[in-house]
């Protein structure tokens, strides 16, 4: 089923916080496109969508969901994976995304979208989410004050609290949902959002020419002291061959993604030595 008709773009824009945060995101990455559901609209079902509340359930939705993880590894890899690391796949598949649904619109326009999981719809194979916004946080001197569903919070710092805040609400339910098949307990999980935060955000800001600004700006969202987040966005700098700089961090959970390649691990991961990062950091770069 596809997404029911949108209002006009302009008509849609006028009274969204987030439309244009979700434009830029999806000019930046076009593997991600985020549709806006107003109160009337009904969230797209069949065709491959799941409600992340559903995710959030643990049953039945979420076995299909981690179905497709499971045949993906077995082609691309020829290879059975454990459960938990099938889940663990899942989860950063759905996570990935909806950390943007929130973070994107902060980085963008300072705004702070509230968005429990019964509002958000996702189509991982279009690379496609459905979202019913209802409330935001912004600051005082924002336009979008004005907008029906607007919560003025008085600075910078107080926004990031909202932000802190928002993806906590959205996250925890499906943590709750994925954590049993993870097999990971609480802080291991909140090492995982801390990371799916950080690293979702870090890349779709470099495509969008702004990576600095995110890496200082995520600096100050997660400074390793946020409960429940675990770790903090840890960015740190290599020196290359030749004196370049090259930015890196180190990640507060493990993907498990060597129990499938030892050999191969992410250039993020504690397991990954400083050498092997300048060097794959290196190579990418002269692409």
């Amino acid at each position: 089923m596809s997404v029911p008709a949108l209002l006009p773009g302009a008509d849609r824009a006028a009274s969204s916080a987030v439309g244009e945060a979700y434009a830029r995101l999806a000019e930046a990455f076009p593997g991600l496109r985020i549709e806006e559901l107003d109160a009337s609209e009904p969230a797209p079902q069949g065709g491959g969508w799941v409600g992340a509340a559903q995710l959030a359930e643990g049953g039945a939705a979420l076995d299909a969901f981690l179905a497709w993880d499971n045949a993906q590894v077995l082609r691309d890899y020829g290879q059975q994976a454990r459960p938990d690391v099938i889940a663990s796949f899942g989860l950063h598949r759905y996570a990935w995304p909806a950390c943007l649904l929130i973070t994107v619109p902060w980085f963008t326009h300072r705004r702070v979208p509230r968005i429990p999981v019964g509002n958000v719809t996702f189509q991982r194979t279009l690379g496609r989410m459905a979202v019913r916004v209802e409330d935001f946080a912004c600051l005082p001197d924002d336009p979008a004050a004005a907008l029906p569903g607007a919560r003025v919070v008085p600075d910078e710092e107080a926004l990031r609290a909202e932000l802190r805040q928002a993806v906590a609400e959205h996250l925890e339910p499906v943590l709750l949902g994925f954590g049993p098949r993870m097999r990971r307990g609480r802080r291991a999980l909140w090492g995982t959002a801390t990371d799916e935060i950080v690293e979702s955000l870090w890349y779709i800001a470099h495509l969008m020419g702004e990576e600095q600004r995110a890496m200082t700006e995520l600096e100050l969202l997660l400074p390793g002291t946020t409960k429940p987040y675990v770790g903090a966005a840890a960015f740190r700098e290599l020196t290359g061959p030749s004196g370049e700089k090259l930015p890196t961090r180190d990640r507060a959970s493990c993907c498990l993604f060597y129990t499938l390649r030892p050999e191969d691990t992410c250039v993020t991961c504690p397991r990954t030595c400083d050498a092997d990062r300048i060097e794959r950091l290196t190579a990418n770069a002269s692409r």
